[in-house]
């Protein structure tokens, strides 16, 4: 019984610190790394731009985030609805320059309304 415990306590210290040098490798815990191939979207603006797509396009029950990015990968061009989304926000900026006050009039939502597919009228 007494050389249980040693080896018990043993075992359990090493558990542990494997788990903590794990996380560390990941670096859980550290600073995020830079978002990277940004094409339209600058580092400034991503996060808030990306919650803004979720309910613009209704993507809370359609993958979330995945329905544009590879969950893998998520620089990955590999997704076609990631690419339409670069030419659609950059339509957007494009629709937005051309007033002269210099306010967002237009966003996701002004066509697609909640819906990955813009909405057009009856």
């Amino acid at each position: 019984m007494r050389t249980l415990v040693p080896t018990f306590l043993a075992s359990v210290l090493a558990f542990s610190l494997a788990l903590t040098v794990s996380g560390q490798e990941k670096g859980k815990g550290g600073p995020k790394a830079p978002p990277k191939n940004l094409k339209v979207l600058t580092p400034e603006n991503l996060m808030d731009n990306m919650r803004a797509f979720v309910p613009a396009l209704g993507l809370a029950d359609k993958g979330g985030c995945n329905f544009c990015h590879d969950p893998m990968d998520r620089s990955s061009d590999a997704k076609p609805e990631k690419v339409m989304a670069r030419m659609m926000i950059s339509m957007v900026k494009d629709i937005n320059a051309k007033f002269p006050d210099g306010k967002e009039h237009v966003t996701c939502y002004t066509c697609h309304r909640g819906d990955t597919m813009p909405k057009t009228a009856p």
